[in-house]
């Protein structure tokens, strides 16, 4: 420990209490068994770390675990003491923990006074009064969970307070702030406080203590499990390219310097859809022409319990559409480098090519803060996207978002996406249709919405189909029986799911979302009829249909699955899904499947890791204390499967904009594992081809900085007569190779038995 800093106050949470324990002379050695996302109760000594917090079995303190390592106990140096461990060798499922409400303190009210020591005050020799003699028996039979530092203000906790899950981590913070407020109230302190303050204007203060780069600690585990470090971050190296930067107030050398006055014109139809024959007939009659070239189709296919309300589709027409094309340069595989080549399409025919230093998401920054437009245009429609762009983004643009490269080049461009000026909204909760127009300036023309109206009103619906009459059954026909040919083999891919578990037993991750892909020569397959047929054996609320003709690419995705949504009031909400199971053949099957899932220790702790990733994903763009949970862990049930899915949102800051959200939360936590970043890099060394489109997103971002984006799964890539099929699956501790096989093929099974069913 550096001399200089032994007297600040410090909490080491999970690798920080490990690396207090090793500066100081104890041995990091691997656990029993790797423990991620798992809960134990905790046993305490008293001290003011843990005021007022109870302590022992059934005493309401649980707390989540994410590690793999852990300080042996019997390497203590006498000047260590231990303060906290467990109460058992054994750990608990969340549901198994809760019977109320789920919030990030949800044991507060069962908190019990306990003694509480001055810990700070010299005087009391750190404030404890633990017997050495009886802490080495302890250190025997339990895990130890918290130590302090006999003489220094220093302290370490395992487990992480900051979870979701943990209870009273609140009140551990509270406490450590009081704790740290008397110390520098304090005598002690006054004497050294120019000393203290000299340091704090030294770049790389955070180099608390000097931590060998080769030293036995876990690469990953931060004092946020989920906030990306690596060994020299810790030491106090800053990475810039991990910072969220405020791209609004940024020049970027591609701008075109023109900003564009948009005007929004609509129309809305009550009571519409329905007697239309809803969004599939409206589509086909208004734009499934010519093979539908050149359309787009956000399809809230399933709206059941108001997963989803609004649809939006369109095609190629008024004179600000436009179609903008995205592919990586080689160079981006370079270190701090991903630069790219965008194509852009106008209305009038005309394209353009242009090198994009600085990347696409930043080009798609400028274009948003581009647009000026009235906000009274808009009063009165219940939906949030009122005009921009909609397409996709693909899974290599995360070298835009934190990663440093990536090791495969996409067949399929990197991000496409439509301007969309002309598009058609239906409201599904109340059946009612807009259609809308966006146009630059003063322009009043309406002739789109003259010929729209007239096509609308003279629809004629269409007869239900006999494939629309059948219900959904469980699909029993997968990938490889539909003759697609997987990039691994069962083999492969289970001595994959090995080898993520070594990597997780020596502490690189807590959590890998290892995939494959299935790929079929289809030829010049009817890509709408084939997405008709999707979307009625496997409806979906965040299902896409997309057809970038030049590209030869068509995409029909039924995603259950919601990345990422900013409304017009600012608000964030991420939908993750982990945990998956099939559905039952008969009701009592389907039921008991239903809640052999939900109560799986697995696919809780596979869920509630990608919880706690995703919240300080949104704590680095909300604004303090606005992110919360009001669901977790609900199991919701599709046409094949149940899912495992949890709901994250918080207050959006005033200074940052749409494409900083994306940055910050791009690709989405329950497609990479966590920590994201390390996640990625070790995901790319075993995966052997890019995932392209697929864990990717598809969505819009209107002109007014609103947007909503999906994961890409369940989801067939159609592209130069090639179909492919992305799965895969989260690894955790608690994993089996063969059931992790078993699911990703369960995966493949809707969009697989579409094609085979469609031929």
């Amino acid at each position: 420990m550096c001399s200089g800093y032994r007297d600040i106050p410090i909490l080491g949470v999970c690798l920080g209490h490990q690396a207090l324990g090793y500066v100081h002379g104890a041995q990091i050695v691997h656990a029993s068994e790797p423990v991620h996302g798992r809960m134990s109760e905790i046993e305490h000594n008293g001290c003011r770390l843990f005021s007022d917090i109870p302590s022992g079995k059934q005493s309401g303190f649980k707390v989540v675990r994410y590690h793999s390592l852990v300080i042996d106990a019997q390497s203590l140096p006498k000047e260590i003491v231990p303060i906290a461990w467990t109460t058992s060798t054994g750990t608990h499922s969340f549901l198994e923990s809760q019977n109320s409400d789920f919030t990030s303190d949800a044991c507060e009210s069962q908190i019990r006074a306990t003694i509480g020591y001055d810990t700070f005050s010299p005087e009391l020799n750190n404030g404890t009064s633990w017997s050495f003699s009886r802490s080495r028996e302890v250190k025997k039979r339990k895990i130890l969970m918290g130590i302090m530092h006999s003489t220094r203000p220093h302290y370490g906790i395992q487990f992480h307070p900051e979870s979701i899950a943990t209870c009273h981590g609140r009140k551990i913070f509270e406490n450590f702030r009081e704790m740290t407020r008397d110390y520098l109230r304090s005598t002690f302190f006054k004497e050294r406080h120019a000393f203290y303050t000299a340091c704090m204007q030294v770049p790389g203060v955070s180099q608390l203590f000097g931590v060998p780069r080769n030293g036995p600690l876990e690469y990953s585990e931060d004092t946020l499990p989920f906030r990306e470090t690596s060994r020299m971050q810790i030491l106090g190296k800053v990475d810039e390219k991990n910072c969220v930067s405020i791209s609004s107030l940024l020049s970027f050398p591609e701008s075109s310097g023109r900003v564009k006055h948009l005007k929004l014109k609509w129309r809305k139809f009550d009571r519409l859809a329905a007697q239309l024959g809803g969004a599939r007939n409206i589509f086909c009659k208004l734009f499934g022409a010519n093979k539908a070239e050149n359309t787009f189709w956000l399809d809230s296919s399933s709206v059941e319990k108001k997963r989803a309300r609004f649809s939006f589709m369109g095609g190629k027409g008024g004179s600000l559409w436009k179609q903008m094309t995205f592919i990586l340069s080689d160079e981006s595989d370079i270190a701090l480098k991903s630069g790219g080549y965008l194509s852009i399409e106008h209305a009038q025919g005309v394209t353009k090519s242009m090198y994009l230093e600085n990347g696409f998401l930043d080009f798609m920054n400028q274009e948003l803060q581009s647009f000026l437009y009235d906000e009274k245009d808009f009063e009165g429609l219940p939906f949030d996207f009122y005009g921009g762009y909609i397409g996709y983004i693909g899974y290599n643009l995360k070298v835009e978002c934190g990663m440093l490269s990536n090791r495969y080049k996409s067949k399929t461009p990197d991000a496409c996406f439509f301007f969309a000026d002309n598009f058609v909204v239906i409201d599904h909760q109340y059946d009612d249709v807009y259609i809308m127009s966006v146009q630059e300036g003063s322009t009043t023309n309406t002739t789109w919405l003259d010929d729209v109206e007239q096509k609308l009103l003279h629809l004629e619906a269409s007869p239900v189909s006999k494939l629309e009459k059948q219900t959904s059954q469980p699909s029993t026909i997968f990938s490889c029986e539909a003759g697609f040919l997987a990039e691994k083999s069962r083999e492969q891919y289970i001595n994959d799911v090995h080898k993520c578990l070594e990597y997780i037993k020596d502490g690189e991750s807590y959590e890998l979302c290892l995939t494959t892909q299935m790929r079929k020569k289809v030829g010049d397959i009817e890509s709408l009829r084939l997405y008709l047929h999707l979307r009625e054996k496997n409806p979906a609320p965040y299902a896409a249909w997309l057809n970038f003709s030049n590209e030869n690419l068509c995409i029909c995705c039924s995603s259950p699955e919601r990345f990422l949504r900013l409304d017009r009031n600012g608000v964030l909400e991420a939908k993750p899904i982990k945990g998956t199971i099939a559905r039952g053949r008969t009701e009592e099957e389907d039921e008991q499947l239903k809640l052999q899932l939900q109560y799986s220790e697995k696919d809780q702790a596979e869920n509630l890791m990608i919880v706690d990733l995703l919240r300080n994903d949104l704590g680095r763009v909300c604004e303090p204390g606005s992110v919360h949970v009001p669901r977790l862990m609900d199991v919701e049930s599709y046409a094949t499967v149940h899912t495992m899915v949890s709901t994250i949102r918080g207050k959006k800051r005033s200074n940052i904009n749409a494409v900083d959200c994306i940055r910050a939360a791009f690709p989405g936590g329950s497609m990479t594992g966590a920590p994201k970043l390390r996640s990625m890099e070790l995901l790319d060394s075993l995966e052997s081809c890019s995932r392209g489109i697929y864990s990717g997103s598809i969505g819009f971002f209107s002109y007014n900085q609103t947007f909503d984006l999906n994961i890409v799964i369940r989801t067939i890539v159609i592209h130069e007569g090639e179909a492919s099929i992305g799965a895969g699956g989260a690894i955790v501790a608690l994993s089996n190779p063969e059931d992790e096989y078993d699911e990703m093929i369960l995966k493949t099974g809707a969009p697989a038995k579409a094609v085979v069913e469609f031929q």
